[in-house]
């Protein structure tokens, strides 16, 4: 549920910017003078990194406004996302069919067609007005943690609890800067907090949804198979041996590894599993059935170096406990309840 954390009238002696922008939208959307402006906040109760820049209520109806230099295909996705999780929350509060909106400097044709498609209006901003884009949450460079040395410092923060940025750093061979920076960004994100030279996670759901938001683990996903199997620990034990004796390159992740590493109930309709790209149709001609029955072989490609932390549990291949976590928080909600039992066991893996 949104809350209102400033309340802005139409007449409010406000800056010159804001006021023109406020016009433009007012003469737009046919706002009335009483029409409320909330002030950007998260807007959803789940925890989920979806934000306005503005909730304009008037009347009957509420806007969610993004406020842009440019629009962005970026920009356009978070709103539809926002869109959906609003509809599953069924926010009581809000106008019975909310509307969306993104004012913008520069509108390019492609994602101006994207818009109309999706219903979300777009509304032209003068080039020459100049506004703050920190009023708007652009101005802090925002890290991608789920980049590789993002996320090593993520990890080993959340292996160690609380400790020095310095000491992450040093623990994982990066530099200091680049820990600062991921670490400050966290802060800001609502994710860590600090107290003197110390840092600790304190809102994990926050930064397993930024992880899901930033890395759609589906993304990397390029086939699905039926392999002859029961089970998914035979399955994996067997697909392992045969891939070991013939040097490719390959680990199991998500649900496979997760449950090896934590012990959690692995379900029987599934294995999960990296290869090289140039492995992918020698692996479905070798394991691929036609029948109907046995589970389904998901085959990834990865965006990075999976293998080099590779482990062995079990006879089996796995990734690291980084990288697996890293693929479970990617599936977002779906994988959601794993994930979490693995940032609460991460510091015995």
């Amino acid at each position: 549920m949104y809350h209102h954390i400033l309340i802005i009238s139409m007449n409010e002696e406000i800056s010159d910017y804001k006021k023109r922008i406020l016009e433009i939208l007012r003469a737009k959307l046919n706002l009335s003078d009483s029409a409320n402006i909330t002030g950007g906040q998260n807007l959803t109760d789940a925890g989920l990194p979806v934000m306005a820049d503005m909730v304009i209520e008037d009347e009957n109806r509420t806007f969610f406004v993004d406020i842009k230099s440019r629009v962005t295909i970026d920009t356009i996705a978070r709103l539809i996302l926002l869109k959906e999780v609003l509809q599953m929350q069924k926010e009581k509060k809000l106008a019975s069919n909310p509307l969306f909106v993104i004012a913008g400097k520069v509108i390019p044709p492609r994602e101006e067609e994207i818009a109309k498609k999706v219903d979300i209006t777009l509304v032209q901003l003068p080039y020459t007005l100049r506004f703050s884009t920190s009023d708007y949450g652009t101005s802090k460079k925002k890290i991608k943690i789920t980049s590789d040395k993002s996320w090593k410092v993520v990890t080993r923060l959340l292996k160690e609890k609380t400790t020095s940025i310095r000491q992450l750093a040093l623990m994982e061979n990066v530099s200091y800067g680049w820990a600062h920076a991921t670490i400050q960004s966290l802060i800001n994100q609502g994710i860590v907090t600090k107290e003197e030279n110390y840092v600790s996670i304190t809102d994990v759901n926050k930064l397993l949804n930024g992880v899901a938001w930033e890395r759609p683990f589906e993304n990397l996903r390029v086939d699905e198979i039926t392999i002859d199997y029961d089970f998914v620990i035979r399955a994996a034990k067997d697909i392992s041996h045969t891939l070991k004796n013939q040097n490719i390159k390959f680990a199991f992740t998500s649900y496979t590894a997760a449950g090896l590493y934590i012990g959690y109930a692995i379900g029987h309709d599934a294995i999960y599993l990296y290869l090289e790209k140039n492995e992918v149709d020698i692996f479905k001609k070798t394991f691929r059935t036609e029948e109907n029955m046995g589970i389904k072989a998901r085959i990834y490609v990865p965006d990075r170096d999976v293998f080099i932390d590779k482990k062995e549990i079990e006879s089996i291949i796995v990734t690291s406990p980084a990288q697996t976590l890293l693929d479970l928080a990617g599936l977002g909600y779906s994988g959601l309840d794993i994930a979490k039992a693995m940032v609460d066991n991460y510091a015995r893996i």
